[in-house]
């Protein structure tokens, strides 16, 4: 997400925000324990938020309101009231000039966007069924059934974005029927840049009514529309590498079609949650938080003092708020900024997975995430094991692959085409884990043998190019005929091997294909580690 889209986002929801504190206001917090599954643990992904830019998501809260029958959640009649609540609300702040968003009008556009036509009808008779296959297989293109019971459901998603409110679908997947299962559009300039009708994100929530449905053992389904990426396959590629090295989500492609159409392929990527956590530590325990994207750096540990509050503006925790959990995330901040170099490996040891958080770093800087850590300080997640330990998991990857666009003059970044430093960012204070933990010799060592590792043995084409081709051939029939595509059928084609011009914030910049990013990436690195050894770095 670049900074002027996520600038305008913030001007158009204050407008919005504004209206919310006159009626019903809203409170992230969740008290005691975690919120009912229809309020908790789903990004809403508006840019309205309390505490100015980079701040935690406030959550417009409808439920409580309109929810007469007292279920939790709200039917068709008490939706219904809900919306024309909000359609006057947005009247008489806007005159009604806002599109319904429920909370973020879209960036304005050059021109009209005409809706494309519908998909070509699809049922699930017509697709393969894929049995017991693991629902994040590389081989298989499961198809995921939504059926609404409004035809309007995507001006409904839209008029409850940023909201609690949930719209309920029956979901069929390889003939098996879920029934209640909640919905929510999901992202932020990603659903703004994308008009109706086309491909936006959604959020599954498979237990929304029914506490112990599952998909393949999943209880949340993020399904993205890989906005920016015409290959579709910037994040199953980095998450692919990244589990070889830290926790990381599984990612793939599936089909998905609602009320009987196809919408195209969409990027399948596996919630950070409670099942994340048990997979890769053993336990379900612990404490997690999002951290919220941010074009400039707020959520990147930097020490904000002793008191949790600060924090809890910037880091949205997805458990229970428990003191100890924020007194932990304090307490790491603080270690970063007060302990000196020499000292800094020790006094981490206890509260940090230190080598799990230079891999992190590693695998950021090695394929150029422009929403990463070394650019932005935010969009990631963080996990608080049993043993007091931190560690960073990566959350929002569909910008690797890419040459780093430079969004404003004034702030130029170290960056020619692919020859992104493997130290940039240490510089800022505000990204703290670079900053700090890069400022001691020996972990500056082990990051920069990190990065040439990750180079060597994952920066290769020949390794990730068979994956790529398996992955495009899958889907290719799927990406020609999708109607509703935020990318030409070329683009898809030539994204794996042919460079290509696309639109920037300052002009045509070049969109480098996978394979030519991985090959020059790889080249410039093995030069740059070769001629400035780890020990004189």
């Amino acid at each position: 997400m670049n900074r002027v889209i996520y600038y305008l986002l913030i001007l158009a929801g204050a407008l919005l925000l504004a209206a919310s504190q006159s009626g019903h206001h809203s409170n992230v917090q969740a008290g005691a324990g975690e919120a009912p599954r229809s309020q908790a643990a789903l990004d809403r992904g508006n840019p309205t938020a309390a505490g100015g830019i980079g701040a935690v998501v406030e959550t417009r809260k409808l439920i409580d309101r309109f929810d007469q029958d007292r279920d939790g959640r709200l039917n068709a009649a008490e939706r219904q009231k809900a919306r024309e609540f909000l359609a006057r609300e947005r009247a008489s702040v806007t005159g009604g000039s806002l599109s319904r968003s429920g909370g973020a009008a879209p960036v304005p556009r050059p021109k009209k966007v005409e809706l494309p036509s519908p998909g070509p009808k699809l049922t699930p008779a017509d697709v393969q069924n894929c049995g017991s296959a693991p629902l994040y297989a590389s081989n298989v293109l499961r198809t995921i059934f939504l059926e609404f019971e409004n035809p309007n459901w995507e001006t409904e998603l839209a008029d409850f974005k940023g909201s609690d409110v949930l719209l309920p679908a029956r979901v069929t997947v390889d003939g098996r029927v879920f029934p209640d299962v909640g919905v929510h559009f999901r992202g932020t300039s990603s659903y703004a840049t994308v008009g109706a009708g086309r491909k936006r994100s959604l959020t599954l929530a498979m237990d929304f009514v029914h506490g112990d449905q599952r998909l393949h053992g999943c209880s949340t389904l993020h399904l993205l529309n890989a906005s920016g990426d015409p290959t579709l396959l910037r994040t199953v590629l980095f998450l692919h590498v990244a589990r070889q090295y830290i926790p990381a989500p599984k990612a793939n492609l599936v089909r998905v079609a609602i009320n009987g159409e196809s919408w195209g392929i969409y990027v399948n990527q596996q919630a950070f949650n409670k099942e994340f956590v048990k997979d890769w530590f053993g336990t379900a325990k612990g404490a997690r938080w999002k951290v919220p994207g941010t074009p400039d750096g707020h959520a990147g540990l930097a020490y904000l003092g002793d008191d949790v509050k600060p924090y809890q503006k910037l880091y949205e925790i997805k458990t229970k708020h428990e003191p100890r959990s924020w007194g932990a995330l304090a307490n790491l901040c603080r270690a970063l900024a007060q302990t000196p170099p020499a000292k800094l490996e020790d006094a981490l040891a206890p509260l940090l997975d230190i080598e799990g958080a230079l891999k992190f770093l590693a695998l950021d800087n090695v394929f150029i995430n422009n929403d990463g850590y070394w650019a932005r300080a935010s969009d990631y997640g963080l996990y608080l094991d049993v043993d007091g330990r931190f560690h960073f998991i990566p959350h929002d990857v569909n910008e690797t692959f890419r040459i780093p666009e430079t969004p404003n003059p004034s702030l130029p970044l170290p960056v020619r085409g692919v020859e992104l430093d493997p130290l940039a960012g240490c510089g800022s204070t505000n990204k703290a884990l670079l900053n700090k933990m890069l400022a001691c010799p020996s972990l500056r060592e082990r990051y920069l043998r990190l990065v040439r590792e990750i180079s060597i043995q994952s920066l290769d084409w020949r390794k990730l190019g068979p994956l790529a081709r398996q992955y495009q051939e899958l889907v290719a029939a799927d990406v020609k005929t999708d109607t509703r595509k935020l990318d030409t059928y070329e683009a898809f084609l030539k994204g794996l091997t042919e460079d290509r011009q696309e639109p920037g914030l300052q002009g045509p910049v070049l969109g480098i294909c996978l394979k030519n990013f991985v090959e020059q990436r790889r080249s410039y690195l093995d030069n740059y580690l070769s001629l400035k050894t780890v020990d004189n770095r």
